[in-house]
């Protein structure tokens, strides 16, 4: 008998965290796996604790020209059984996101689910994935909840004794779907996507959404680097692309069907191939002559940016453009990875300048907080940055488990990382140990203003 097919809720959870921001935040993983159970005529429902546009926010959402915006917050207690392992920081601790009673009731209206998927992003915000779980637990006491995302791909141990979950799933979701809802609901997945041609994915339910004050574009998966601070080739350990015209196709669908105009590239190495991968796809914007606006927040390569790359990217329309410089110390026995030289970091902004890009549009991503860091050399970065007339943009270091960096993060750490994913929360500077240093951050910050 066949077996009918199943109602399967989705949830984007809290963030617990000292500080949090919509920079072009969503859960692209979920809406992907989303869209293939749709596609299989599975019915969805979708649940975002990140909701910046919900029904009962009374106050008028604040939302910039570029589609980001503060989040809903509240502040609550650092947890009870943690707080003793943390000095105190003078930072206080908050849920970002729609109000518990709001959530509550939004499972309450909801007809009962067969199975839920709980997504999860940066490891330290496991509490709140934990406290999203045990709402949902209150109102589906006897559903299996299923966590995936990238805490629970890199803290499966941890993520499988604290969050509350039934399941702990590892790697890409969307190649143990078909097993999982075999597993759960008995239903068998007629329409599977091939892992290795990412064309035969459906374009992400970024419909589920309230409101698209912008849409995130990934153009590939993985990445062919292997950044020491860095587990995206952990998590990917493949890199796979997806063709110029699938992607554009996407671009015109958010475009034309809801109004999108401000578009975030997730990829890691989006100007890497430029010539068989990116430049055919800005050509296919230009050409379009459609007004929307790109946006590169995890950084674009800078050797990459030729002076047709520059080109290409200003009259495809893109108006932030951030550069993963790292720092400006070039010497060669520098301890970190060399993607970039001095020469090439300057023609880089050279290029962009030239194509029409302003300085405003313009960043340089610098690292600050690593292990046994000199941090008078993010000052000298900054410092250089600033000269060519673009803003540095300090990136603060986050130790992650299963990278290169994490045993000498482990060693250098003010606290035991190791206890807790909430620990190593950059907004702590988890590898800063003298108050010196912590001083000298503070007046870090407040320089590249």
């Amino acid at each position: 008998m066949k077996t009918d097919p199943p109602h399967i809720l989705c949830v984007n959870p809290w963030i617990h965290d000292f500080a949090a921001f919509d920079f072009w935040a969503k859960p692209l993983g979920l809406l992907s796996i989303a869209a293939i159970l749709r596609k299989n005529s599975i019915r969805i429902s979708y649940l975002d604790c990140m909701d910046r546009f919900h029904p009962k926010a009374v106050r008028p959402v604040k939302t910039l020209w570029d589609g980001r915006g503060p989040f809903r917050k509240k502040t609550i207690p650092f947890p009870k059984d943690l707080k003793h392992l943390l000095p105190d920081m003078g930072q206080p601790f908050s849920r970002y996101g729609i109000e518990p009673d709001w959530f509550y009731q939004d499972l309450s209206n909801l007809p009962k689910p067969d199975l839920i998927f709980v997504t999860s992003l940066m490891t330290y915000w496991a509490t709140g994935v934990r406290e999203t779980i045990e709402t949902i637990k209150k109102v589906f006491p006897d559903v299996p909840v299923l966590l995936g995302g990238i805490y629970a791909g890199l803290c499966q141990d941890h993520a499988t004794a604290y969050s509350l979950a039934d399941r702990v799933v590892t790697g890409p979701g969307e190649e143990r779907l078909c097993d999982l809802v075999k597993e759960f609901t008995g239903f068998d997945l007629e329409f599977v996507p091939d892992p290795g041609d990412l064309d035969t994915y459906p374009y992400p339910a970024l419909d589920l959404c309230r409101h698209l004050a912008y849409a995130p574009i990934l153009t590939s998966r993985g990445c062919p680097f292997s950044c020491e601070y860095c587990a995206a080739s952990f998590l990917e350990p493949f890199h796979r692309r997806r063709s110029p015209d699938h992607v554009f196709k996407e671009i015109l669908h958010w475009h034309r069907e809801y109004k999108v105009k401000n578009f975030a590239f997730y990829d890691d190495a989006l100007l890497v191939n430029a010539k068989s991968h990116a430049f055919p796809l800005f050509e296919h914007l230009i050409d379009s002559n459609i007004k929307v606006n790109f946006h590169t927040p995890n950084a674009i390569h800078i050797r990459e940016i030729t002076p047709k790359a520059a080109d290409l990217m200003f009259r495809a329309g893109f108006a932030t453009i951030r550069l993963g410089l790292e720092t400006t110390n070039f010497s060669p026995d520098r301890h970190h990875d060399i993607k970039v030289k001095k020469d090439e970091f300057f023609t880089a902004v050279e290029n962009l300048k030239s194509a029409g890009f302003k300085a405003g549009q313009l960043g340089a991503y610098l690292l600050c907080g690593l292990p046994g860091q000199d941090l008078e050399q993010v000052a000298a970065s900054m410092a250089l940055v600033k000269k060519t007339g673009i803003l540095p943009v300090l990136a603060y270091y986050t130790p992650i488990p299963h990278t290169p960096m994490w045993e000498d993060a482990v060693k250098h750490a003010l606290f035991d990382i190791t206890k807790h994913p909430v620990f190593t929360n950059n907004t702590l500077f988890p590898c800063v140990k003298s108050d010196t240093d912590r001083n000298r951050i503070s007046q870090l910050k407040k320089m590249k203003n």
